[in-house]
């Protein structure tokens, strides 16, 4: 299957958001990956509700909220979500992380666990009736522009065999960080279905939004 690209809004130029938004709809991305950070459960802090009810004015593309916050469960009333957004939370963000998942699914969207580097993969082996969605962390979270965690390369894979061993292999893996075009091969071969696009790939200084998608798109379908 050809993978899905989900550009990392936080890597936009907020002065031409027109323009971005257009671009992704001529390359027909999948999703806009929208990281909420909180200055706590990660050291940043990034977009919020506001900018979410922005896009939701602007495009039908659904969203893929990535919300790098503590105690998420608290925060999900604030977002205009809707069926066939994907909602992502950290494995350690939540104290009660399957009611947690229950919540964003009751809301229409597909509930996502996102897993940090260091998490293992069998943190979430108890709740894999409630995903639809895991998003493997290939960079500690909090900040663009950081290079790959060489580790999760096999983590990637480590997943893949799991999930099918454990008969959930229709559960899409998502990747986040240092998706150049080389890795993004990689991660692909290694069974990534869902590619967070973003300063290593598509926002390049000075170039054709579209025409970058258009080719991160060759890169992630060359093997498909």
């Amino acid at each position: 299957m050809a993978g899905k690209i989900a550009p990392s809004m936080m890597c936009a130029d907020f002065r031409r958001l027109e323009q971005t938004i257009e671009a992704f709809e001529l390359a027909g991305v999948e999703y806009l990956h929208i990281d909420i950070m909180d200055g706590r459960f990660v050291p940043n802090f990034t977009l919020g509700p506001d900018f979410v009810r922005t896009l939701r004015e602007m495009t039908s593309i659904p969203i893929d909220l990535h919300l790098m916050v503590e105690r998420p469960e608290d925060h999900l009333h604030l977002f205009p979500i809707q069926p066939g957004d994907i909602v992502s939370v950290h494995q350690e963000a939540s104290v009660h992380l399957q009611r947690t998942l229950q919540q964003i699914r009751a809301l229409g969207a597909r509930p996502s666990v996102a897993l940090n580097p260091a998490t293992p993969i069998y943190t979430i082996d108890d709740i894999l009736d409630d995903l639809d969605v895991v998003l493997v962390m290939t960079v500690n979270p909090g900040f663009a522009g950081q290079k790959l965690v060489p580790a999760t390369l096999r983590k990637i894979a480590n997943m893949k065999r799991h999930l099918a061993e454990m008969g959930y292999g229709g559960v899409e893996i998502e990747v986040d960080g240092n998706i150049s075009y080389e890795n993004a091969v990689k991660m692909q071969a290694a069974g990534a279905d869902i590619f967070v696009a973003g300063t290593s790939s598509i926002f390049k200084k000075d170039a054709d939004l579209l025409d970058m998608t258009e080719r991160f798109r060759a890169s992630i379908t060359s093997i498909a």
